[in-house]
């Protein structure tokens, strides 16, 4: 199946979702070959039977296409240990304003945070960007960005652009990490926002090691 065959297929689905519930952006990014952490979605009002094939710690984050940032308003729960701290986490999350559900996944073990996303532009079309993750993007904005779509060769020279190649290629010695990996993150995100059909995808974070990459946060909006 092709990258427009899923994102077609994403749609017909979800015809009158916008913005997209991050769990529901995470099934996408799966079908595209993208890593993201193993979890459940647990919509409000329905009881915990069984995390089953999940193991602990787990994070619990409130789901809602009218939250725009849950870390801002105490809508993530982190290392949680055991069942009992999983059901009294989801209870409080449910309660929150404008809840839908909560996502329960999986922590994932700590690595180099990026930030890959894209967006439409008036003047310039689809462009996707690429930089440090997390609070850096904020606090020293090292992003490059290019026209969409790109293809490998074009993804590599976005990640040479920022001053986080230094690390990519590994610094005072820690090992290099997966380039590869990310490469194929930066080009499938560049073919979802060429695609027509959405306004913005922001993934951040992305997690790098060296060997793999997780998205553990994404965000998704529609033309």
């Amino acid at each position: 199946m092709t990258t427009g065959d899923r994102i077609d297929e994403f749609l017909r689905a979800r015809s009158d979702r916008d913005p997209f519930r991050e769990h529901e952006v995470k099934e996408l990014l799966r079908g595209l070959g993208l890593s993201v952490p193993k979890g459940m979605f647990i919509s409000r009002g329905t009881k915990i039977l069984s995390v089953a094939g999940l193991s602990f710690p787990l994070v619990a984050k409130v789901v809602s296409s009218r939250i725009a940032s849950k870390s801002d308003i105490g809508g993530v729960r982190l290392g949680i240990g055991n069942g009992d701290e999983l059901q009294k986490a989801v209870s409080e999350l449910s309660r929150m304003e404008h809840a839908e559900g909560v996502l329960v996944e999986e922590m994932a073990r700590p690595g180099f945070e990026v930030i890959v996303g894209g967006i439409v532009d008036n003047s310039f079309g689809p462009i996707v960007m690429f930089g440090p993750g997390g609070l850096f993007v904020e606090l020293f904005r090292d992003v490059s960005f290019a026209l969409a779509p790109v293809d490998r060769q074009q993804a590599i020279w976005l990640m040479k652009e920022t001053k986080g190649e230094k690390i990519l290629k590994g610094f005072r010695g820690q090992p290099p990490l997966d380039v590869c990996a990310l490469t194929h993150v930066i080009v499938m995100v560049s073919e979802v926002i060429a695609s027509g059909q959405f306004r913005t995808i922001d993934l951040n974070p992305v997690i790098l090691y060296p060997s793999g990459t997780l998205v553990l946060d994404a965000k998704m909006s529609r033309i």
